[in-house]
């Protein structure tokens, strides 16, 4: 049997310490510190909906109907407005 050659595993991590040698800046540091501000959100509704879930249901609930409700009514008014026959 061939077996493949065996991996030296200091030759895997030669170079990479886990940290970049150079710090962000620009765009990478904006989307990162964007990254930080939505995880910690996340954290915060998370923690706020495991506290009050009556209240986190009963918000998400009005929060789909409410929409629903908003597409049912552009879907309609989209449809009335509409001139044009398609079935002749």
């Amino acid at each position: 049997m061939n077996f493949p050659p065996r991996v030296d595993k200091q030759n895997l991590n030669a170079g990479f310490t886990g940290t970049p040698t150079e710090q962000p800046e620009g765009l990478t540091k904006a989307a990162k510190s964007a990254a930080k501000e939505v995880q910690r959100e996340a954290y915060a509704v998370a923690s706020g909906a495991r506290e009050h879930p009556y209240t986190a249901s009963a918000l998400l609930l009005t929060t789909g109907i409410l929409a629903f409700g908003l597409g049912y009514v552009l879907g309609r008014s989209s449809a009335e407005s509409s001139t044009r026959v398609y079935w002749r």
